[in-house]
This record gives C-alpha cells, sequence and structure tokens, in this order.
C-alpha cells in the first residue's frame, strides 16, 4: 500500500478537454505536444468528466446449478462532462462544426438533426505525487446532448454524453501517465 498512490483528478490548468477532426495525429504519450488541429474546449462544470464503461455478460451454469463460465457478451465504453464557457470552439463541438458560423457581429448556430462528426477527444488530468494523466480517445461521436438550462443563478452549460467508439486495435481509449517535470505543478496550478 502507498498513500501516494491516492489522487483527485484535477484539471490541468490551461487545457483539460481537447478536441480534434478524425484523422488527426494522436499523442502516444502523456507528454507529447499536441497537433496543431486539437482545440481547447474551455471551462467544464465542477463535476469533472466522468468515463463510464457498461459490460453484458451470459452466464453458463452446470447441471446443479454452478456458474461454470462467464462470457462478456457486450462491452461500451463513453464519457460525459458539462462545458461551461460559451465560445466558438464549444459550440462547434456541441452543434457540429457545419452547423455553426461566425462573422463580425457574432456567431450563428443552427439547430437541426444532421450527425455531428466523428472526431478525436484528448482529456489532461493532474494526478496526485506529481503526475498527470492524458486519456486518448481516438473515434468518439455524441451520443446525447443534455438540457441547457437559462437561469439566473447557474452558468449555461452544454452537456455532453459520448460514445467512444473502437479504433482499429479494438481499443476505446486509451491511459498514459507521467510524472510532471519539476516546476510543472506550479505551472498547472495558476
Amino acid at each position: 500500500m502507498n498513500s501516494q498512490n491516492v489522487s483527485t483528478g484535477s484539471p490541468n490548468v490551461g487545457g483539460a478537454i481537447y478536441t480534434a477532426p478524425a484523422g488527426t495525429t494522436i499523442p502516444t504519450d502523456a507528454v507529447m505536444p499536441l497537433a496543431e488541429a486539437f482545440v481547447e474546449l474551455g471551462y467544464a462544470s465542477e463535476e469533472g468528466i466522468t468515463n463510464t464503461v457498461e459490460t453484458e455478460s451470459t452466464a453458463v451454469k452446470a447441471w446443479g446449478g454452478d456458474e461454470v463460465l462467464n462470457e462478456i457478451t457486450s462491452r461500451s465504453e463513453g464519457f460525459s462532462f458539462k462545458l461551461i464557457e460559451t465560445s466558438l470552439a464549444t459550440l462547434k463541438e456541441v452543434y457540429g462544426a457545419d452547423n455553426v458560423t461566425e462573422d463580425e457581429s457574432g456567431f450563428a448556430v443552427l439547430h437541426n438533426a444532421r450527425a455531428i462528426a466523428e472526431r478525436i477527444h484528448i482529456y489532461e488530468i493532474i494526478m496526485g505525487a506529481g503526475q498527470v494523466k492524458r486519456i486518448v480517445v481516438p473515434r468518439v461521436k455524441t451520443k446525447e446532448l443534455g438540457d441547457i438550462v437559462y437561469n439566473g443563478t447557474d452558468p449555461v452549460g452544454y452537456e455532453l454524453t459520448l460514445a467512444a467508439l473502437p479504433d482499429a486495435e479494438g481499443n476505446t481509449a486509451y491511459e498514459y501517465f507521467a510524472q510532471m517535470a519539476l516546476g510543472d505543478e506550479n505551472d498547472a496550478e495558476e
């Protein structure tokens, strides 16, 4: 046992949730610089990111009732979070890049049933004991957009539930860990 391996998952200040079009080169470790196509999506609510894995299995029982085999028959993975910054990048992520335009007067957003393009997501997390964690989701599709509430007390939020789809190797996500260089932790907390 090592209590230093117990941590919270704080956002990497300066960028925690990134998106890029499908086909963008993805990092293969926790410190590799991101390709220029990655766009940071701004603030997320204090609930952070939720990673959900759902499995179904089939049990095989022997005569007499003993369970002798249990096989996973399906697996799905997803991520959810609420973006609370209304920006061009956020609106394109929520409604699809083809549905959002910008001109000198501001933004225009189309609400429709067009499918939002598949994309790549990266989540950058500061762990305890000076460790960083990078989750790379090579194929992500919007599964659900939560209610958008306008009131006088809560920030306007865009709650996304995303399906992580298998890549060519059958993986839905990759996790990479690294020790932060001396001084990086202070930069992350500023």
